[in-house]
């Protein structure tokens, strides 16, 4: 892959879960049962049937949050700390990754459809903390998702991104879609896309980026 894709770029902007580390990890699992016992808890529906809501949700809005929000009233900000109670150990430093990033010349941002709170434990956790010029949580866009074209609109003027010198990675091929239509350079991580949106793909981010070097 040339290098000169990518010669043009001044800001990079990363997904965080399943992007910046790997997609195996147990992190995320235990915030998806987290989300299912209070999708339970808040219906009263058998643990399946309270699931298939949650999925649903996500389906229709991007987000679960944004289902139980339009729907149920519910709080915002108490769901969200609720199912982010997690344990990050789990998650290990990969130094490697970490120098590829610091060594990208521009401004680099966190965007995540996750809140702020929990993107800046994972980044702490990840020692990447001092990496990033910004890190975007769901709050910062009002609780609107990728891949609602808003949402990017909203984060990218908050973090003065110009799209057209920019690139973005992400291990969901269905949110890369806006930024393509927005100029961006797309990578998708830890997955295959023959699609057109999809300018690049890796299974390993930390040699990807070091081949831009």
């Amino acid at each position: 892959m040339p290098k000169s894709h990518f010669s043009h770029v001044e800001s990079w902007v990363f997904d965080m879960d399943h992007t910046l580390y790997p997609a195996d990890n147990s992190l995320f699992s235990q915030i998806e049962e987290r989300m299912s016992a209070y999708f339970k808890k808040l219906t009263g529906l058998p643990a399946e049937h309270a699931d298939n809501l949650r999925l649903k949700y996500w389906q229709d809005y991007g987000a679960s949050v944004a289902g139980l929000v339009a729907n149920h009233d519910v709080d915002a900000a108490e769901f969200l700390h609720e199912v982010h109670q997690i344990d990050f150990s789990v998650l290990s430093p990969n130094m490697t990754l970490n120098q590829a990033i610091s060594a990208l010349p521009g401004r680099k941002i966190v965007f995540t459809n996750g809140p702020k709170d929990y993107a800046h434990r994972v980044l702490a956790a990840l020692e990447m903390t001092d990496l990033f010029d910004g890190v975007f949580g769901t709050e910062h866009c009002d609780l609107i998702p990728k891949p609602q074209r808003r949402a990017y609109e909203i984060i990218f003027n908050a973090a003065m991104i110009d799209t057209g010198t920019s690139a973005m990675f992400e291990d969901s091929a269905h949110n890369l879609i806006v930024p393509h239509e927005m100029g961006m350079k797309t990578v998708l991580v830890h997955g295959q896309s023959e699609d057109a949106h999809i300018h690049h793909h890796t299974s390993c981010l930390p040699s990807f980026l070091q081949s831009l070097r």
